[in-house]
């Protein structure tokens, strides 16, 4: 496995993860994947905030991709990130969020960056939150059913992780 800084050729690979994670899951309260232009806006306005945008590739193909953010726009906020993981369906249990996510964090250690946040879609979603926990985060609280996807309510669980 290869975990590399991602490119705009990416960007297909990248959103069509992302879309079955919108069509099949909890993890993600988008109700509609976005189009590849959509992701590729995103992924522009992450890299030119100068935070990483990362994919891990196995045998060629992207696997998993992950990126961190600014949590909130103001300043205060400034040293504070947000990070996102999403792995393919057939390539889960292999790794690949885990190599992400060290990278991510030691990239965002190196920009300065102070504290992590992980919000995590469904309390319920015990492959992320184990994944986030074995990493160092630590859950510090619950949105209760404040998530309808699917035709439930859906609890939004928040990670924090110091770096």
């Amino acid at each position: 496995m290869e975990v590399r800084a991602c490119t705009a050729s990416d960007i297909s690979a990248v959103q069509a993860i992302y879309a079955h994670h919108v069509r099949t899951g909890l993890g993600t309260f988008e109700e509609e994947p976005p189009t590849v232009a959509e992701m590729r806006g995103r992924f522009d306005a992450i890299v030119a905030r100068s935070f990483p945008f990362l994919v891990a590739e196995i045998e060629k193909r992207v696997a998993g991709y992950a990126y961190a953010g600014a949590f909130r726009p103001r300043a205060a906020y400034r040293h504070t990130c947000e990070s996102s993981v999403y792995v393919a369906a057939d390539m889960q249990r292999r790794g690949v969020g885990h190599a992400l996510m060290l990278r991510l964090i030691a990239i965002c250690q190196k920009l300065g960056q102070r504290q992590m946040l992980a919000v995590i879609g469904d309390s319920a979603n015990l492959g992320s939150i184990g994944l986030h926990a074995a990493l160092g985060f630590e859950s510090v609280g619950v949105f209760k059913s404040v998530g309808f996807k699917f035709g439930r309510w859906v609890d939004v669980v928040l990670m924090q992780r110091a770096l």
